[in-house]
């Protein structure tokens, strides 16, 4: 018998704020601001999505925009981060980084600064109700101007010392160049911010080098396409750049056509580090505990090897020095224990 993966202790690294709603919350939350929701959103079934190409993904993010537009109050922002921690909690995560691009909800928020402290201090109140440690990556999206990203860099850096420790960039990456952001992530690496920009999805092993090469990232959000350039896979693993993998979501988007085809081995046998992630369970019907269950299914992990992922989760992470202990610690008692 195998061990029970919702047990085991882990870092999640790879999770959007829209995309973590509950399907339920969304549909209470559409009926009391009056927001129409698309069939796709309301079947009680993950929508079909395919997002290899612009129009698939179009559609995927009118989805999530129109998901969003429900969160309009900042106890809206609260249920969704509070009910984040405690599906994280529920399979075992000790510790949560949300992306949030703050201007996405500012306008009804009254403003970026309101719109951080919204969020902060209900991630603190999360954090301290239901255990799960929780921090905050800022993301600029790829498909505005590099200014604004500077702008959400710098109001990243202030907050660093309340909860705020990445600094991402989401989007198409096959649209724009990764060094338009250069100065944005150099002004967050600056304040001390990790550099978490996505890569190697949609577009393949170059977007992945170019965030490297480019944004000196210290994580990348997907990266998978790099198991198609072995020299990549060997600069990633000697650099200790860790992979947020999101298996679910790269079938879900088209990116694979099967969890068999995620390149998980490739990427673990090569030596890089790997954080398996939700990405946006909303959309892609499943969390965090289910990432773990496609690595084992699929790519025959043992309960060992499912064990050193959630280790590289938590080195990866940026939770303070006791929670990573007491994680790593978990994970060891979790794979020491007799399978029942």
């Amino acid at each position: 018998m195998a061990r029970e993966v919702r047990q085991l202790p882990k870092a999640h690294l790879h999770l959007h704020f829209t995309g973590s709603m509950r399907p339920s919350t969304l549909l209470e939350l559409a009926d009391r601001h009056g927001v129409h929701l698309p069939e796709a959103l309301t079947s009680g079934e993950p929508p079909k999505l395919r997002a290899t190409d612009e129009r698939g993904w179009f559609r995927f993010q009118r989805l999530y925009d129109i998901a969003r537009s429900c969160l309009r109050t900042p106890e809206d922002i609260q249920r969704l981060v509070r009910e984040a921690a405690e599906e994280d909690a529920a399979d075992g995560s000790g510790w949560l980084e949300i992306q949030v691009d703050p201007t996405s909800y500012a306008p009804r928020l009254g403003g970026l600064i309101p719109t951080m402290e919204i969020v902060l201090d209900a991630v603190h109140t999360a954090s301290r109700d239901t255990g799960v440690g929780m921090a905050v990556v800022v993301a600029a999206n790829r498909m505005k101007h590099p200014l604004d990203a500077r702008t959400l860099a710098r109001l990243a850096v202030r907050y660093a010392d309340r909860g705020v420790v990445g600094f991402g960039l989401s989007n198409d990456e096959r649209r724009g160049l990764a060094r338009d952001f250069d100065r944005a992530f150099a002004i967050a690496r600056d304040g001390g911010l990790l550099a978490a920009p996505h890569g190697g999805e949609l577009a393949g092993p170059s977007s992945v080098r170019d965030c490297v090469d480019d944004l000196y990232a210290g994580r990348i959000g997907h990266g998978v396409r790099a198991a198609e350039d072995p020299r990549l896979l060997r600069r990633l693993a000697e650099k200790g750049i860790t992979c947020e993998v999101c298996p679910a979501s790269n079938v879900a988007l088209g990116v694979y056509e099967k969890a068999e085809d995620v390149p998980l081995r490739t990427l673990y046998e090569a030596g890089v580090p790997m954080a398996l992630g939700a990405d946006d369970p909303l959309l892609f019907g499943s969390r965090l505990a289910a990432q773990y269950e496609i690595a084992r299914a699929s790519h025959d992990f043992t309960d060992a090897e499912l064990a050193e992922l959630a280790r590289q989760s938590v080195r990866a992470s940026r939770a303070p020095q006791d929670v990573r202990q007491r994680l790593l610690t978990g994970i060891d008692e979790w794979v020491a224990k007799p399978a029942e």
